[in-house]
């Protein structure tokens, strides 16, 4: 049974306080919160206010991801406006490790997060020290896109990877997750399924959230 991080990129945010109650009355276990700059993606989100706002609607914990240039500037802003989990980008940092180092000490859980075309082995250095592997299941920038298949041999590759290594690392799928990949993603090795469109677009959320809980 993986852990569901509902990803606020596709909720309403005209209805922001009201997404928050739905998730925070299901069983999902992360708020999933996605930082695009309009340079490391070609598209913007929001940032440091909303994440404030998020932080004091919820008790969960606030997975952030950032898809942004320089991340290592701006990690203890996102630590004071609430995250507890910072994920930044493997294509993005020139001093991963120093990246990695900066957000444990800010007592955040630290994670790395992969593009679609960058391999499992690439963490082979890092894979010991980061809580978390966010694997992107399609190109970063936009939500709704369709699911890779390929990532589910990424998945298997880095499983493999954090149990030769003795890595705590917990694997984390974004992009494209729904009903239809969810118990395959899980059946991989994937331990936290991000889902957007599937879950604030559903007809009912609640349930859909608890219906990726149960794959």
């Amino acid at each position: 049974m993986a852990l569901i991080a509902p990803s606020f990129l596709a909720s309403n945010f005209l209805r922001l306080q009201e997404e928050c109650d739905m998730v925070n009355n299901s069983v999902a276990d992360w708020l999933h919160l996605d930082v695009m700059d309009g340079r490391f993606v070609p598209n913007i989100s929001f940032g440091l206010p909303i994440i404030e706002h998020i932080r004091k609607a919820t008790s969960k914990p606030c997975d952030v991801h950032l898809m942004i240039e320089e991340p290592g500037k701006y990690a203890q802003d996102f630590k004071n406006a609430g995250a507890d989990h910072l994920s930044v980008h493997f294509e993005a940092c020139q001093n991963l490790h120093r990246n990695i180092q900066q957000i444990k000490s800010l007592g955040m859980k630290a994670g790395v997060a992969i593009n679609p075309h960058t391999p499992a082995h690439f963490l082979v250095d890092i894979i010991e020290d980061v809580d978390i592997v966010l694997v992107m299941s399609v190109n970063p920038g936009f939500g709704g896109q369709k699911f890779i298949y390929k990532t589910y041999d990424k998945i298997r590759a880095l499983k493999k990877l954090i149990m030769e290594t003795g890595s705590q690392a917990l694997i984390e799928i974004d992009g494209g997750v729904d009903l239809s990949n969810a118990a395959e993603l899980v059946l991989a090795g994937a331990d936290v399924l991000v889902a957007g469109s599937s879950v604030f677009k559903a007809i009912n959320p609640t349930q859909a959230i608890a219906q990726l809980r149960l794959a």
